[in-house]
C-alpha cells in the first residue's frame, strides 16, 4: 500500500468520523485546488512578475553569454583548418574554460531562482492559508480539504472563492 492510498484512507476515515452523529445535510465540507490558487491568484501572479523582473536581466545575460560562446565555437570550427596547432589548442582551451564558467553561472542562477521562488511561494501559501482559515471560520465549515482528494464536486469546490478573496484582500489578511 503506497503513501497516497494511505492518505486517501485517512481522509475517508476522517470524513466518516466527522459524520458520526451528524446528518449529511449538517456537514459542511469544502475543497480547494491549491495548484489553481498558486497559478491563478493575484498574489501568485504578482510573485511571478516580481521574479521575472528580479531575474530577467541575469537570464538574458546568460543567454547572451551562451550565444557568444556558440559563435566563438562556430568561428573556431570555421578557422580551424588555417590555424596552427598551438593556436587551435589555445582557442579550444579558452572555449572549454568559458563553457565551464557559463555552466557555473547557470547553476548559480538556477539555485538563486529556485530559492527566491520558494520564498515567494511560501508567502503566497501563507496568505492563502489565512484566507482559507477566514472562510472556514466565517462560513462555519466542518472540514476543508486541499491535497489528496481524488474527486470533488462543484458544490464543495471553494477554490474560486479562495482566489476571489485572496485577490480582493490586500496583503491577504
Amino acid at each position: 500500500m503506497n503513501l497516497s492510498t494511505l492518505k486517501s484512507f485517512a481522509v475517508a476515515a476522517m470524513i466518516a468520523g466527522a459524520t458520526l452523529g451528524v446528518s449529511a445535510q449538517d456537514l459542511k465540507i469544502g475543497y480547494i485546488n491549491g495548484e489553481r490558487v498558486l497559478r491563478e491568484s493575484a498574489p501568485a501572479k504578482a510573485a511571478q512578475g516580481k521574479l521575472e523582473v528580479e531575474f530577467g536581466k541575469r537570464e538574458r545575460e546568460l543567454a547572451d553569454d551562451g550565444n557568444r560562446l556558440k559563435a566563438a565555437a562556430d568561428k573556431l570550427d570555421k578557422d580551424a583548418p588555417t590555424l596552427s596547432e598551438a593556436e587551435r589548442s589555445r582557442r579550444q582551451r579558452e572555449l572549454v574554460e568559458q563553457d565551464r564558467d557559463l555552466q557555473r553561472k547557470r547553476r548559480a542562477f538556477q539555485e538563486d531562482l529556485n530559492q527566491r521562488k520558494n520564498e515567494e511561494l511560501a508567502n503566497v501559501v501563507e496568505r492563502a492559508n489565512r484566507v482559507i482559515k477566514q472562510i472556514f471560520e466565517t462560513e462555519k465549515y466542518d472540514l476543508i480539504l486541499q491535497e489528496g482528494v481524488v474527486f470533488a464536486g462543484a458544490r464543495v469546490d471553494i477554490t474560486d472563492k479562495v482566489i476571489r478573496t485572496l485577490n480582493a484582500t490586500p496583503g491577504g489578511k
